[in-house]
């Protein structure tokens, strides 16, 4: 007479509880093959491994993958298994696959914790072998990643899992095709050395400024009109602004305050678009203030920072790259790409910012973008 399944499992599990794994294999073998299913598979696994036989191991994982391919304890061992066998490329997928599935469940089966830590740990582990290997590999081919160019060097860096990708995500609208550059090299705008030559004296304007405190609002006021999104900063002090150029028009009183550096704006491509552009002020952050990691309105744009006023300890990240912000030297950077900046210092931090078009876009493309934005900026409003 054949045993039923349920009794071919409960002989397993005795077996391997008094550690006859022979006899314990036989039995989960009998069941899967009667009733396959996960469970069975992972025991059958479990018993191969005890009686040192890793290609049926690996049969019964593959079996139970095959049926539940995001099943937990089944990837874990399965990434194991390689990592014992010295596939670090497979147990690294595995691993992974574990993680990924485990961040999307709401609630973790048990037992599952200890693996997935360890999947973490090789994952490093991993990667770090993974460098190190490629370091070595150039280097024996004549190569310093470094130093042959900024966008190998990421290159390298994402692949050996030390940055991440960033990409373009405009809040308000996209305009496909444009590179996805974090930040733009400087000497790509002959206009920029100009502005860094003025920073002396646009310094001691900005300077006048802060000790006035007349002029200065908060970066992120409130706007009634429009739902609260919560931002961190709305409405403090601790991040203000003292705009020039404001929504497409001249912000006069400010600008008379410092003419030098409403003249030294003269030369840069900034858009004209009514009611939106051109934008230009001084940025001002607080000691220790943090401006949280955010993306910008459009992708048709870069940003431009001339810092002005500068302690120590002033960065500023966009995308995976973090870079110090330096007096008199201009960072220009897509604000679409999620980004953030601290002043950690116990001074306060100044920069002039404003915006361009961006480079790729030319003088057609620039007409039509003025003239769709500012059909926007007219539509549905209040006459």
């Amino acid at each position: 007479m054949n045993k039923s399944v349920e009794l071919l499992t409960n002989e397993g599990v005795d077996a391997f509880r008094r550690g006859d794994f022979l006899a314990a294999r036989g039995s989960f073998e009998a069941a899967a093959n009667a009733r396959p299913n996960a469970q069975l598979w992972m025991y059958l696994a479990q018993t191969c491994a005890k009686t040192g036989d890793p290609a049926a191991q690996q049969a019964a994982l593959d079996r139970l993958l095959g049926a539940e391919p995001r099943n937990l304890h089944g990837l874990i061992a399965r990434a194991d298994l390689a990592h014992q066998h010295g596939d670090e490329r497979a147990a690294t997928a595995f691993y992974n696959m574990a993680l990924t599935s485990a961040s999307q469940l709401s609630s973790l089966p048990p037992g599952i914790d200890a693996g997935l830590r360890r999947a973490e740990a090789a994952i490093a582990a991993s990667a770090d072998l993974f460098e190190q290997h490629l370091i070595a590999s150039l280097a024996k081919a004549g190569i310093d990643g470094a130093s042959v160019n900024p966008r190998f060097a990421e290159a390298l860096d994402i692949s050996s899992g030390r940055k991440s990708v960033f990409y373009q995500e405009p809040t308000s609208f996209y305009y496909p095709g444009l590179p996805n550059r974090q930040f733009y090299d400087t000497a790509m705008f002959d206009w920029v050395h100009g502005l860094e030559a003025a920073a002396p004296a646009m310094r001691a304007e900005a300077e006048a400024v802060l000790n006035s405190g007349q002029g200065l609002t908060p970066y992120v006021e409130s706007d009634y009109s429009r739902p609260n999104k919560g931002h961190s900063l709305l409405d403090s002090s601790d991040w203000s602004a003292f705009y020039f150029l404001k929504n497409g028009a001249l912000v006069a009183d400010n600008a008379a305050r410092c003419p030098l550096t409403a003249a030294a704006l003269e030369g840069a491509p900034i858009p004209h678009i009514a009611g939106r552009s051109p934008m230009a002020l001084y940025s001002v952050l607080k000691p220790k203030t943090h401006i949280p990691p955010h993306c910008g309105m459009l992708n048709t744009r870069l940003i431009c920072h001339i810092p002005l006023i500068v302690p120590q300890n002033c960065r500023l990240r966009v995308g995976n790259e973090i870079r110090l912000v330096e007096f008199g030297k201009a960072l220009i950077f897509d604000d679409s790409i999620e980004h953030e900046a601290w002043n950690d210092s116990d001074e306060t931090r100044l920069i002039l910012l404003f915006e361009i078009w961006r480079p790729e876009l030319d003088q057609g493309e620039q007409i039509a973008l003025t003239a769709m934005f500012e059909s926007i900026e007219g539509f549905g409003s209040q006459a």
